[in-house]
């Protein structure tokens, strides 16, 4: 009967109701035919017949025929959802399962009514049941798999497991930067947008594992955590829970859980089908089972969960398909790899449900796929006594819960050991370990310990070098085996093999005790060598990016390492060495100890480290307890700055370690963007001798300051605090404030870029009477008002030890009795108030109103008011006025404003406007009145107003007027003004546009104004004019000057010129440099020269270019005697007082009368000497002392006797004598004898150079660049070398036949003797390995060496390595030449290690080497070190990417000269270079030629140009820069070159 009705089943009507409105969709998508088919099963009822037709009128028939079934019989509405199964489409494998399981095998019963039955089925409809069974019976299996595999995981465990307990906090993808490392600088700390902590950010909720994962149907969730956080136990309760019906996975889903442990060993490529159904769970029915589960799966994907388990033990590496993501095909057999991928990037099975666990560093490689990330919170210390006491209390009796609570004691008691608890895993360990340790049950290491711990440690080693965490049981022996199950250090799990068969295999308890017990590996055997314990050693990062090396295990190593480097631990490990078998073991093991400790101590004083490697280090020294070490680590870092790190109290205590073993040495720590629980200042307080501390995240907020303010007081040498670009208000600076009143040595407080407003400002404030050695307070970007600012300046009236303050729109900054209010838009009511309030307070140094773009009528009112202002140095204006108005006005205050006596104005890329005060009861001031008007768009009409501003302001003594528009007529009007000027010294009016006709009124100037004394004129007076003033009228009867040079000039302009400057009265200088004179302006020059007759020098260098011409020139001056000089200088050709003895028949003996002039003559600088075709002898006389003396013959076929006798003559007293002689038979062999013997004759000479033909004496050093020598030679100079301090040998040309190769290597090896040496030359040796290491082994003797070239050489990138490691003894050395040579990564990484000990280095030149990305991050380190760096030459270096290199140019103060040229660099190395440029304060050029710089990034360079005054020259020749740009870019400013010269 329809009544009896299993209990155990579901009534179908029921079912039939429930799900009715999900039917009633499905069945709206189905073909009419299916309608009418299912339709006509209830059609013989004449009721339901006349309801049908009403429906299709009225209602939908659908619902007409769901209700109809719903109240009819139970066998006839089996019928009609058995029906549904099997002719709709499209639907949902829950809800086909459960109709299929309610309707039962009803198919038989299909055609009881004949009459009414729809067609019969098809065969595909037919296969539903059976498929559906499968399906059904592959649940089962897997939720009992999942139940065994519960059970298993918990016969040990300590806790319930409760995903509600679990608590997790969301993250949310930072994809903004790519490194954690660029920190916003101090431009961008105004902004509110959070930082990031790594890459990822925590948003503040935190909700349970439960809520965290509702809602993840269909989505890509990822759960990260520490290794030890739990994550495989989680994930294996989620699957007890699905098993079970519970939990956020709904029951209907397939539960499929792989880890990637056990992924690693599949090895072939599989299909998806095989991974699930022979790899996790084989389903039984053979063919027909494997055909229906698949077909069930690719029907309904969202129908499945993949619980993916420990992506960070996976050896792979997943591909994310950012572009294209198009299916792959189920039936192509994939690595496994790429079958992960294709799941989390919805190439396979899109819809499905995937959960994927990893650590937190291996997120990474999961962006752009994932829809939500969270990760697992670390237990408190409520979680970590309730363990403690369930550990010790199921055990049972009273001795163990005894042991419980003194275990919980211990472990709350110990920061160290409660931060390792915080990881369930870890707290595990820690329970074992002290259950032992408190129980006394293994008070020593036993025979038997000893040999499984050495065991255990071959093991874990064996698996470390293998990144192998799973063991078979052949691995281990049994009765290890058996204790270390036992006592908890290993756990079993089950393993399936490719070839589907289950084993038993074995991992540690925690990759930590893997790592742990391989350390003690590294400590105890001599099996591992140094070489392995070095390549291990590596501190880890915290920062995790995109290019991170993946590895299984948790970098912590070396940790262990350093505490086993501990005397206290040499007992135990010399113990555990002797039962490795070893010999002498108490000295291996020290010296092993000593190794690492060693590896820290170059650690401690490197000063490359990054953030999280610096903390790092920080745990390593901790671990070491080694003080010596602490106070190296602070030596090296006076503040440690830390950035995107997430900081845990652990951290600060090993920080704390460190800071206090320093010593006395004062320390800043800079904190930037790290999160940190407040927790972490009350250890951070411990830390001694803190001066300065800074906080600069929008992560510290009023909660973080209150909590703050309550430890300040105990930073007892606390001297600064900075507290920025947070999110600080006015309530957390009270608390700051009552904090900071405690400290009474601080000095700086920085709280600007937060949200203090008014309020805040004034809670500041309040304290400044109450600190008396405070001197500086920020509080910028505070969104601050006016009221603001008024009542900083009442406080600083009342307030004498603050000496400086600084209110911008939002920033306030006080220093030094400095006002600062920038960028406030105030009205003419305003400025009165401002100013009657400044008038009230006591005298200051600066005020500064830059950022107002105020009107001409607020502008006055300041003016107005100024006299009442007692201010001491200046005023800076600076974007306050921007028109010729205001210029006006404010030249009016020299003449109305007597305090006021220096004017800058200038109106280019930043509106510039200082006015210099000077103190009025300071009576030793000079009255110096300079007034600069440059770039100010002044027109000549604008002159008139300028003048009648300054009035009678007759003490002006400089004027600046250059870059304007005054032209001609502009210059014109200068010069009437002249006679009013008394004073006058210097007025500037370059780039006015000025002509031809300006530079002929400048010549009659010269000679109509007795005090003008000096006339600099270039290119015509478009661009340098420069007028000088005698302040003294009686000097204006000795000389005056008119020059003209770079200009291009008619024999017209010439004889205008010089006409005028007939009339002049004075000794007249004239000068035409660098102006190519044509012969007819020479000729012009000739006829006007004898009637100039106040002319006393004339010099036309570089503008006369034949020699005839000169000496025409010259000649027609032989009758004058006035003229007293005359300057000729082209290329080569100088003559200064010259004295000519050409074509006079000199004899070899005339030559030595000749050159003894040298000698007998003071005032004979030079002489030239050649007896050759030319018969040319020169001499040279100087007007001055202290210039270098010179010798040179030339071609006068001397021999080598008269050589070696003429150096015998060498006065000794003469000092600093240049002696040049160059005879064509001074080559090779010939030169080498000559220079030894001429060493031999005369030990006055300090330097031989012989170059070819040219044999050279200077004042110790020899050169013999460019000769072949042989092994005689070789001998010869190998005797003198011991007494050099300079050689030269560049460019020794070598046969490849061994003797000669060996020759030079001889030479080499006589080297030895070179203990004075300090400066070497060996370019163009083409030296190999060879001669490299013959090399290295006479650096460490060369203490004194000041220089070494080895250009253009064979040195490999290995030999590059050893050089470099030389290189560290030459502690002196300051020049360092290795260009042209194959110079790769290693040589960089190691310049990064030694170079930072050369502290004197100041040019570097790796120029054309093979240098890559590596290298230059490497290259970068080091010379982020180098202080003392002028010059550093990278052309052509083997990379692009030299960011990193041009960044690290900010941390060298003295740079000069930059070469970057051929490397194809693009426009990120401009725009590093732009942001750098402005801290490199000396540096003068810089060489980008042929690269791939945009104009975007020459624009950026433009753009810096304006703040580096000291720049000459930026070469961009070859650049992916029009040359219509490239000519507007260097209009603007000429020092960008984009030509080949």
């Amino acid at each position: 009967m329809d009544d009896e009705v299993d209990p155990n089943e579901e009534n179908v009507n029921s079912v039939l109701a429930q799900e009715s409105s999900e039917l009633f969709h499905i069945l709206n998508g189905q073909s009419p035919t299916v309608i009418m088919q299912l339709c006509q099963m209830m059609a013989s009822e004449a009721g339901w017949q006349n309801q049908l037709s009403a429906a299709s009128s009225s209602t939908n028939p659908i619902q007409a025929m769901l209700d109809y079934f719903r109240t009819a019989r139970a066998e006839k509405c089996r019928i009609f959802l058995q029906s549904v199964c099997l002719w709709c489409e499209n639907i949902p494998m829950r809800l086909e399962s459960r109709l299929m399981s309610v309707a039962g095998d009803t198919s038989s019963d299909l055609n009881l009514e004949d009459q009414n039955s729809p067609s019969p089925p098809s065969e595909e409809q037919l296969m539903k049941r059976p498929r559906i069974d499968h399906w059904d019976q592959y649940f089962t299996s897997v939720r009992g798999l999942l139940q065994r595999r519960w059970e298993r995981l918990t016969e040990r465990l300590v806790k319930d497991v409760q995903l509600e307990n679990v608590w997790v906090s969301l993250r949310t993808t930072n994809r903004v930067r790519d490194r954690p490392d660029q920190t916003p600088g101090s431009a961008d700390r105004g902004s509110r947008t959070p930082e990031s902590d790594g890459d990822y950010i925590f948003l503040e909720s935190r909700l349970t594992l439960e809520t965290f994962l509702q809602g993840c149907e269909g989505k890509v969730t990822v759960l990260v955590g520490q290794a030890g956080s739990g994550k495989t136990l989680l994930m294996s309760c989620l699957g007890q829970q699905w098993a079970n019906g519970l939990g956020p996975i709904p029951s209907s889903y397939l539960f499929v859980l792989l880890e990637f442990r056990q992924l690693n060993l599949l090895s072939r490529p599989l299909t998806l089908a095989e991974l699930l159904l022979q790899h996790y769970l084989p389903p039984n029915g053979g063919n027909d089972a494997q055909s229906a589960i698949v077909d069930c799966l690719l029907s309904n994907p969202e129908q499945s969960c993949w619980v993916l388990d420990g992506y960070d033990e996976f050896h792979g590496k997943l591909n994310r398909q950012e572009m294209q993501r198009e299916p792959l095909d189920l039936e192509n057999p994939l690595p496994v790899a790429d079958l992960i991928s294709g799941l989390l990037n919805r190439q396979l099975l899109k819809g499905s449900t995937v959960l994927v666990t990893c650590r937190v560093r291996d997120v990474m490689d999961l962006d752009g796929v994932s829809d939500k990330v969270g990760q697992l919170l670390e237990w408190g210390h409520h979680e970590i006594k309730e363990y403690v006491d369930k550990f010790f209390g199921v055990k049972g009796d009273s001795l163990n819960r005894a042991l419980g609570a003194q275990a919980a004691d211990l472990l709350l008691s110990s920061r160290h050991l409660l931060a390792m608890s915080s990881l369930p895993a870890l707290c595990n360990i820690c329970c074992i370990c002290l259950e032992h340790l408190l129980a006394q049950l293994c008070p020593t290491l036993t025979t038997l310990s000893q040999y499984r711990l050495c065991t255990l440690s071959r093991l874990a080693w064996r698996g470390l070098e293998e990144s192998k965490i799973l063991f078979e049981e052949e691995d281990i022996p049994q009765d290890v085996l058996e204790f270390s199950v036992r006592t908890g250090l290993m756990s079993q799990v089950e393993l399936r093999r490719q070839d589907g068969m289950l084993v038993s295999a074995y991992c540690f308890i925690h990759l930590t005790v893997q790592e742990f017990l391989a350390a003690l590996r590294l400590m105890t055997s001599a099996d591992v060598s140094d070489a392995q314990l070095k390549k291990r050693f590596s501190l880890k990062t915290r920062w995790t990016t995109k290019s991170n090396h993946k590895t299984v295990f948790t970098d912590s190593l070396y940790l262990y390492v350093c505490g086993l480097a501990s005397p206290q631990c040499t007992p135990a490990l010399v113990q555990l060495a002797r039962a490795s078998g070893g010999t002498r073991v108490q000295s291996w093991v020290q010296k092993r100890q000593e190794l690492v400790r060693k590896m820290l101590k170059t650690l401690c004083q490197s000063n490359t480290l990054t953030g999280p490697k610096i903390l790092e280090l920080c745990h390593c020294v901790q671990e070491s307890q080694d003080h010596q070490l602490a106070k190296q680590f602070v030596d090296a870092r006076p503040t440690l700055e830390l950035r995107n790190i997430r900081l845990l109290p652990n951290d600060i205590e090993a920080l704390a370690f460190v800071v206090n073993a320093g010593g006395d040495n004062d320390i800043g720590l800079d904190f930037g963007a790290c999160s940190m629980e407040l927790e972490c200042l009350d250890v951070l307080s411990r830390c001694q001798s803190i001066h300065c501390l800074s906080f600069r995240s929008r992560k510290y907020g009023d909660k973080f300051a209150e909590k703050l303010a309550s430890v300040l007081p105990e930073f007892t040498a606390l001297r600064k605090l900075e507290f920025c670009g947070s999110s600080l208000t006015a309530m957390g600076a009270a608390c700051l404030a009552s904090g900071l009143q405690k400290c009474p040595d601080i000095t700086e407080i920085n709280l600007s870029d937060n949200n203090l407003k008014d309020n805040g400002i004034g809670h500041i404030a309040e304290i400044f009477t109450k600190l008396q050695k405070l001197v500086s307070v920020m509080l910028g970007r505070n969104n601050t008002s006016l009221k603001a600012v008024d009542y900083l300046i009442e406080k600083m009236s009342s307030c004498l030890n603050i000496q400086h303050v600084c209110a911008e729109y939002d920033y306030t900054h006080i220093q030094l009795h400095t006002y600062h209010l920038l960028n406030q838009d105030w009205s003419k009511p305003e400025m009165r108030n401002l100013a009657r309030t400044l008038a009230r307070c006591p005298s200051l140094s600066v005020l500064d109103l830059s950022g107002g773009q105020w009107d001409e009528q607020t502008l006055k009112t300041l003016i107005q008011f100024l006299p009442e202002i007692r201010i001491t140095e200046k005023i800076i204006l600076n974007d306050s006025c921007s028109s010729v108005e205001s210029l006006v006005i404010l030249t009016s205050l020299l003449s109305h404003c007597p305090p006021v006596v220096e004017l800058h104005i200038r109106y280019k890329h930043t509106y510039t406007v200082h006015l210099k005060i000077i103190d009025a009861t300071n009576n030793n001031h000079e009255t110096v009145a300079p007034v600069s008007l440059s770039c100010c768009n002044l027109l000549p009409a604008d002159l008139e107003r300028v003048w009648k501003s300054l009035g009678t302001s007759s003490g002006l003594t400089l004027l600046d007027l250059s870059n304007n528009s005054l032209g001609n007529k502009g210059l014109r009007k200068l010069l009437d003004v002249l006679p009013c000027l008394s004073n006058i010294q210097e007025i500037n009016a370059s780039n006015n546009g000025i002509g031809m006709e300006g530079v002929v009124m400048l010549a009659d100037a010269l000679s109509s104004y007795d005090s003008l004394t000096q006339i600099l004129i270039s290119d015509g007076g478009k661009d340098q004019v420069i007028l000088k003033f005698s302040p003294n009228k009686s000097m204006c009867l000795f000389f005056v000057f008119f020059r003209i040079r770079n200009s291009s000039l008619l024999p017209s302009n010439v004889t205008t010129l010089c006409t005028r400057l007939v009339q002049c009265g004075s000794h007249l200088e004239l000068e035409f440099s660098h102006c190519s004179l044509t012969d007819r302006a020479i000729k012009n020059l000739q006829k006007v020269l004898p009637k100039m007759m106040s002319l006393q020098r004339l010099n036309v260098s570089h503008s006369i270019t034949s020699t005839t011409d000169a000496l025409t020139l010259v000649s027609c001056l032989n009758d004058s005697q006035r003229v007293t000089s005359v300057e000729l200088r082209y290329r080569a050709f100088h003559c200064h007082f010259i004295f000519l003895l050409s074509h006079n028949r000199l004899t070899q003996q005339g030559l030595l009368d000749v050159a003894s002039t040298l000698c007998t003559c003071p005032d004979v600088s030079s002489v030239e000497v050649s007896l050759g075709e030319e018969e040319r002898c020169l001499i040279w006389f100087r007007q001055s002392g202290g210039c270098e003396k010179s010798l040179r013959f030339k071609n006068n076929q001397l021999q080598s006797e008269w050589i070696e006798e003429f150096v015998k003559l060498l006065d000794g007293s003469e000092r600093g004598c240049i002696i040049s002689i160059e005879e064509s038979w001074i080559r090779s062999e010939a030169a080498v004898c000559l220079l030894c013997r001429c060493l031999d004759l005369s030990s006055n000479i300090q330097t031989i150079r012989c170059h070819f033909i040219n044999c050279s004496f200077f004042p110790l050093s020899s050169s013999l660049s460019g000769h072949m020598i042989s092994n005689t030679a070789a001998e010869n100079m190998a005797r003198f070398l011991p007494r050099l301090r300079s050689l030269q040998l560049n460019k020794i040309a070598t046969a490849m036949e061994q003797s000669q190769t060996n020759s030079l290597l001889d030479l080499l090896a006589a080297m030895d003797g070179l203990t004075q040496i300090q400066g070497i030359e060996l370019d163009s040796w083409r030296m190999a390995d060879a001669g490299i290491e013959q090399l290295t082994r006479l650096l460490p003797v060369w203490k004194d060496l000041k220089k070494i070239s080895l250009s253009k050489n064979l040195v490999s990138d290995q030999s590059g390595e050893t050089l470099l490691e030389a290189l560290r003894s030459c502690s002196h050395l300051e020049e360092l030449h290795l260009s042209s040579n194959s110079l790769g990564d290693l040589t960089a990484a190691k310049m990064a290690v030694v170079l930072p000990s050369l502290t004197h280095l100041t040019v570097l030149d790796i120029s054309e080497n093979r240098i890559g990305c590596e290298g230059s991050s490497n290259l970068s380190k080091a010379i982020m070190s180098m202080k003392n760096l002028r010059k550093i030459n990278l052309t052509a270096v083997g990379t692009s990417e030299l960011c990193p290199v041009a960044a690290s140019l900010a941390h060298c103060p003295l740079i000069q000269d930059v070469g970057l040229g051929w490397n194809n660099c693009s426009d990120d190395v401009a725009l590093e270079l732009a942001r750098v440029l402005p801290l490199c304060h000396n540096l003068t050029q810089i060489d980008l030629e042929s690269n791939n710089v945009s104009v975007y990034g020459a624009t950026a360079l433009l753009k810096a140009l304006q703040y580096c005054p000291a720049l000459h020259l930026i070469r961009l020749w070859r650049n992916k820069v029009l040359q219509s740009e490239a000519q507007r870019l260097s209009q603007t400013d000429r020092r960008l070159n984009f030509s080949f010269t």
